[in-house]
């Protein structure tokens, strides 16, 4: 159900790309809850990676309806995370060129596997890791949950977005890593760079 909302989703951002600019599509998004404006990214920023996403997703579906059914688009920053299973490593490559053909790309970052489809059980657990890491970092003060963008695929924990410092990030990891049927974490993040200090003054 997560997967054929997302496409759903998706699809309809992309509708309204040719007769919108990118600060509807991202309000049509979901923006207007108020979420963005607490993101690093910005609502702007939102916006463009909300369009890069619906872009790459149409060029998937355009090629092979079925491409987007076990993988997976994060955007953040125009840093593009791909993840899932494709059939073959012709499918893989194929996937990962569509992506830089989206204008605005600034990285692509493959992670994409070649194997078996995942099976139900293999999905619900992958989905049921996402929703309890999300949930975690939700309630934990010391962590900014709103920059984290999350994928979970045969139980490896994909991070996207941008930390605090690496104290958060490393409080992030370890969050994962106490989630049962967690294999490892690949971490995609950026780390804010600290602001220069003024010197002198009163």
């Amino acid at each position: 159900m997560i997967i054929i909302s997302r496409i759903l989703t998706l699809l309809f951002i992309f509708l309204n790309l040719s007769a919108c600019d990118p600060l509807s599509v991202a309000v049509s998004a979901g923006a207007s809850t108020g979420v963005a404006a607490y993101q690093e990214r910005g609502i702007k920023g939102l916006a463009r990676d909300t369009a890069i996403e619906a872009k790459i997703f149409k060029n998937w579906i355009d090629t092979d309806k079925l491409m987007a059914k076990h993988m997976s688009i994060e955007v953040y920053e125009s840093r593009v995370l791909l993840t899932g299973i494709a059939k073959t490593e012709e499918e893989r490559a194929v996937a990962v060129g569509l992506a830089w053909k989206v204008n605005g790309v600034k990285d692509v970052m493959n992670e994409i596997v070649v194997g078996n489809t995942p099976t139900f059980i293999e999905i619900a657990r992958d989905t049921a890791i996402t929703t309890e890491l999300k949930s975690r970092l939700t309630f934990d003060k010391e962590i900014l949950a709103v920059n984290y963008a999350i994928e979970t695929i045969q139980g490896v924990v994909f991070l996207l977005g941008i930390a605090q410092d690496q104290a958060e990030l490393n409080r992030v990891i370890d969050l994962a890593q106490n989630i049962s049927y967690v294999k490892r974490i690949i971490s995609h993040v950026r780390v804010k760079e600290p602001q220069a200090k003024a010197i002198g003054g009163d």
